[in-house]
């Protein structure tokens, strides 16, 4: 039975090191919840935290209405996928799995039912006897994860899972561990510092920096809406032109920058002015070309460095007024753009979001 989990003003600190610095945060029952931050924010300890293998200096965690702060973690009822798998090598794939289940004392034939069931989630029953430092490094997520499963945790914990996998089969993982969510509707709890796998998977999302949460919100509210430059570039790729608010009114705004001024419908942030802000612009909202028809309320000159050619994709490297630049285009056909060219860049103001300093 999948729970909800609450943290309320939760700290842990090693030594004179702040890891988890008054953190609340609501994880709702069946949801798919991403913490994403880079190396050393926090993140794995604030999921130790949530598996019981570290307690709360301060504050509160909950599993539905029940206080588990001193709850031990063979109490919880969590699964948990490392990153380097953990698996045992010196046993096969079922008694990998089988390992919870033997603790949880059932009779062996729930545990070969158990076991079967935990495969087909995986896509892996053909390897049942096989021996697991047989497997490739995929197979072996696979096992780890139908090990996770088997005792249907009430929330699963994933530290980095698919971080050691290449770039098709991370994918393919992704795909596997979403519809498993989507099946099994467990609560899960997945920790990354890989911004692809938050937002191709997550159903809400949380940014931690320095131990702390900064934002929390849907793949799509972030990215768009980011609460600050450091969400901003950490989420998804984008550009930051400097520059100073001339004037605002209903959510728009006038802002002088090194390119030139720069209009924009999309403020959230309680700008005045004179403000420094950095304006966010991401790549794919640059328009690189001389197309008349397209017609944005900002305009700005730009000399192209250097062209990538990606196959869907064609990133321009730029450079307007000092300012380096980059911009994706979809879908490109025959070049025609090359590095020394002078472009047109226009941009709509929905896309520039100014942020404060």
């Amino acid at each position: 039975m999948a729970v909800s989990v609450q943290l309320t003003h939760v700290t842990k600190a090693f030594d004179t090191t702040i890891a988890v610095n008054d953190v609340s945060l609501n994880i709702e029952k069946g949801e798919f919840f991403f913490l994403l931050g880079p190396s050393g924010c926090g993140k794995s300890t604030f999921l130790r935290i949530v598996a019981g293998f570290y307690k709360p200096d301060t504050g509160e965690l909950r599993f539905d209405d029940t206080v588990v702060n001193n709850v031990p973690p063979h109490q919880r009822n969590t699964g948990m996928v490392f990153q380097n798998y953990a698996l045992w090598p010196h046993m096969s794939v079922a008694e990998n799995i089988e390992y919870g289940l033997t603790l949880r004392k059932l009779g062996k034939s729930e545990r070969d039912e158990k076991i079967t069931r935990a495969l087909e989630m995986v896509q892996m029953v053909d390897y049942h006897d096989r021996a697991v430092n047989t497997l490739s490094g995929g197979q072996q997520q696979r096992i780890a994860l139908a090990r996770a499963l088997v005792i249907e945790p009430s929330v699963l914990l994933l530290d980095e899972p698919i971080s050691n996998l290449d770039a098709a089969l991370r994918q393919q993982m992704r795909d596997e561990i979403k519809q498993i969510h989507d099946r099994t509707n467990i609560t899960m709890f997945y920790v990354t510092h890989d911004q692809v796998d938050a937002l191709s998977m997550a159903d809400r999302m949380a940014i931690m920096q320095d131990g702390v949460v900064i934002q929390v919100g849907t793949p799509r509210e972030v990215y768009q809406f980011p609460k600050n430059a450091f969400v901003a570039s950490f989420v998804g790729e984008t550009n930051f032109i400097s520059g100073k608010v001339q004037q605002t009114s209903n959510g728009s705004a006038t802002i002088e920058t090194p390119v030139g001024t720069l209009h924009s419908k999309t403020v959230y942030h309680d700008l005045s002015e004179g403000t420094p802000v950095q304006c966010s612009i991401r790549p794919e909202a640059l328009i690189v070309g001389n197309n008349e028809n397209n017609h944005t309320e900002n305009t700005i000159t730009a000399k192209i460095t250097a062209v990538n050619y990606l196959g869907r994709i064609e990133e321009y490297q730029l450079v307007a007024a000092d300012v380096p630049l980059k911009a994706v285009h979809y879908n490109p056909g025959i070049e025609t753009k090359k590095p020394g060219d002078t472009v047109q860049i226009k941009i709509s103001a929905e896309t520039i979001i100014p942020l404060p300093n």
